[in-house]
């Protein structure tokens, strides 16, 4: 079967896929979800994807998998490797020169979430996770240094390799309207939607990897 590679979102670490982790290996693949340097002085975003590169080495069939911040990691490892696949997962969709930093005014994200109340992070994130599963990802978040949010994006164009879109419709973070026009107009695809909050792969973490395993 395929090799999954899950490239987690800012603040956080790879653990934080292992509910879904355990689902697709159940469905017979292989996965890797490291933890990107995030927390590193010299950790920007190319050192994130040269480290995922790394770990993947002469493996066929991988689809990477980018959540969240990780969506500015994802492309670079698929550019920078050879994957069958990559899927942008309620991700950040960066543009060509784009930083991290950048993202949220240049992406037209500030503008689509004008007016809702993202103080509280169990509400905007995992509102629909159970209280333990919350709990504990909550408490395993990392320091993230400025290195990843400050390198400009370095590719000049979306990678030339099959991309899907995977939104959460009930996402508070990253809402689904926003993240339809973001997949169209950066990455030239129609997001998939099924339902969920920001962390839906705590809250339903066999569909979401049905969903993965179905765009094999």
């Amino acid at each position: 079967m395929a090799t999954f590679v899950l490239i987690h979102g800012g603040g956080s670490r790879g653990s934080t896929f292992d509910l879904l982790a355990n689902e697709l290996r159940s469905l017979g693949h292989e996965v890797l979800a490291p933890d990107l340097p995030i927390d590193e002085p010299t950790g920007d975003l190319s050192a994130c994807a040269r480290a995922v590169v790394e770990l993947i080495g002469d493996r066929d069939g991988v689809v990477v998998v980018g959540h969240s911040f990780g969506g500015f990691v994802a492309p670079l490892v698929a550019a920078w490797s050879d994957p069958a696949l990559l899927v942008l997962m309620s991700a950040q969709l960066p543009a060509p020169g784009e930083t991290a930093a950048e993202w949220r005014e240049a992406s037209g994200w500030e503008a689509a979430t004008r007016g809702m109340d993202m103080s509280d992070n169990r509400a905007t994130y995992l509102h629909d996770v159970p209280t333990d599963l919350a709990d504990a990802e909550l408490a395993s978040g990392r320091d993230h240094c400025a290195a990843s949010m400050q390198e400009p994006w370095p590719l000049d164009a979306w990678p030339d390799v099959p991309t899907r879109v995977l939104a959460f419709a009930d996402d508070r973070r990253i809402p689904l309207e926003f993240q339809r026009r973001l997949a169209r107009e950066r990455a030239g695809v129609e997001a998939d939607a099924m339902p969920g909050s920001h962390g839906a792969y705590l809250a339903r973490p066999a569909e979401v990897a049905a969903r993965l395993h179905g765009y094999l």
